[in-house]
């Protein structure tokens, strides 16, 4: 790329922003890495503050805090693409999730916009069992959730950064839905035992109730949040994400990485090392 202005990346400090960051920042291409804490502030909230942050960039890749699935989101997504068309930015790229009518709406909004765009719809990360909320429970030898013993295509978020950064360096993925996950479906459970096994320790996992999951979790999180949560295990994880699709092959012509190998990959930092 001969491009000067930078790629703006809303939610550049998240699992999979700071990932593109990097890998961009790598082949000498500028970014803007945008968060409500950045020095050019990006704010869901504040929509005054969208406008400042894509200003004079290229391109986006775009994150939406908290999920797609949250009410307006496809709203905010019309307007972000308006401000982007308006600027002259040439492309958006939308992280979105499988099995969410919400992220859908967004995507369609994206889609019709009238700006270059490219949909990552991604299943789970890998890394929500050590980067994100499922780590204090592996930590303390089980992790109790309510999601039964329904499979998912777990997707690593290195892998998503790939196909995000070869969709803004590469014309040919202009215009393509990519939907992404890892090469097999495995349930919680089968998750916590290759953790466990990388790891070299025994984890559990636990179901419980939705009412327990509130419980354990209201001291903790936001209602918003617990909201948006209790609708990703009761409705995203009912059946409708097993099948594992090929995004990540379609996109960079490599499988995915396996949860087995992002496992022992993991385990090496020591990061689910028990506490004493």
């Amino acid at each position: 790329m001969n491009e000067t202005r930078p790629i703006v990346i809303v939610g550049g400090t998240g699992k999979t922003g700071a990932r593109v960051d990097k890998l961009l920042q790598a082949r000498g291409i500028a970014t803007r890495p945008v968060s409500r804490s950045s020095p050019i502030p990006f704010d869901w909230t504040r929509r005054e503050t969208w406008a400042p942050a894509l200003e004079g960039a290229s391109k986006a890749y775009v994150a939406y805090q908290p999920d797609l699935a949250v009410d307006g989101a496809d709203e905010d997504i019309v307007e972000l693409s308006r401000l982007a068309r308006e600027q002259g930015m040439e492309q958006i790229v939308l992280l979105s999730g499988r099995g969410e009518p919400g992220a859908q709406r967004a995507e369609a909004a994206l889609q019709s916009s009238g700006i270059t765009w490219t949909n990552v719809r991604a299943s789970w990360f890998n890394q929500n069992f050590s980067e994100g909320p499922f780590l204090d429970g592996i930590l303390a030898g089980e992790l109790a959730l309510p999601a039964g013993p329904v499979p998912e295509p777990f997707i690593d978020a290195d892998d998503i950064a790939d196909v995000v950064v070869a969709a803004l360096t590469d014309e040919r993925h202009a215009n393509r839905l990519y939907e992404v996950t890892g090469p097999r479906a495995i349930t919680f459970a089968e998750a916590m035992d290759e953790i466990g096994s990388a790891a070299g320790r025994p984890i559990h996992y636990r179901q419980i109730s939705t009412e327990a999951f509130v419980a354990q979790m209201q001291p903790y999180v936001p209602q918003a949040i617990l909201s948006l949560l209790v609708e990703l295990f009761t409705v995203v994880l009912d059946g409708r994400n097993v099948e594992v699709m090929h995004g990540v092959e379609d996109a960079l012509g490599r499988t995915p990485v396996d949860f087995a190998d992002y496992a022992r990959r993991t385990a090496v930092t020591r990061i689910w090392k028990a506490r004493s």
